[in-house]
């Protein structure tokens, strides 16, 4: 059995990232209390993605916190990445799978009811369940689910869900009432001025949703 936590999941953004590095950014972050991190570029190429993946490594592994990255399996292997995360337009999770082996840990994207229920747990560890809300940080990004489609997907997915979307800290009760096992979120750490304290601020409200 994988153990992971995607209580507060951060999806690295190199963009919004800019000012202090995506290193720095997590760096900071993880000591707010982020659980998982994903490195995410489209356009840097695998050779940027694995030289800024390494750099993240020295940093998360000391910490225990994992590493996903985002639709690049090369990337993933050079690494040592600890999981791969795939939308359902990049590869199919059983080839996925058998790419990456039977350890790394395997995300895939889920943006309807249908595409929910049919993760199998075979091949796919985890699911990323989403748009809840309208995001800028997508902008080819589904129909927004909202609250009450979150809780259908995540009512019907048979692995752990962890949502995405345009989630504030002023969400967090709601989504955690949905079942889902974390929050995952990008501008709402990367585009602020101190993600150490955005961080802290979900993790303490995830936290009280708990109770």
């Amino acid at each position: 059995m994988k153990r992971f936590d995607l209580s507060l999941y951060l999806v690295l953004d190199p963009v919004l990232c800019a000012g202090i590095g995506m290193v720095e950014t997590a760096r900071r972050a993880i000591e707010g209390g982020v659980t998982m991190i994903q490195l995410r570029d489209k356009h840097g190429g695998t050779a940027a993605l694995v030289e800024i993946g390494r750099a993240l490594k020295q940093i998360l592994k000391p910490a225990g916190v994992q590493l996903i990255i985002n639709d690049d399996v090369d990337a993933a292997m050079a690494i040592g990445a600890d999981g791969l995360h795939i939308g359902q337009d990049d590869m199919d999770a059983r080839a996925a799978r058998t790419m990456i082996g039977p350890d790394m840990i395997l995300g895939l994207s889920a943006e309807t009811q249908a595409l929910a229920a049919a993760v199998d747990p075979a091949f796919t560890d985890y699911a990323g369940i989403g748009p809840v809300f309208a995001t800028y940080t997508k902008i080819d990004h589904k129909p927004p689910l909202g609250v009450a489609g979150l809780s259908r997907l995540v009512s019907v997915c048979r692995v752990p869900s962890v949502a995405i979307g345009g989630l504030k800290a002023e969400h967090i009760e709601d989504v955690i009432k949905t079942g889902a096992d974390g929050i995952a979120v990008v501008s709402a750490i990367c585009g602020t001025p101190d993600p150490f304290a955005s961080a802290l601020a979900f993790s303490k409200a995830i936290a009280k949703a708990r109770k």
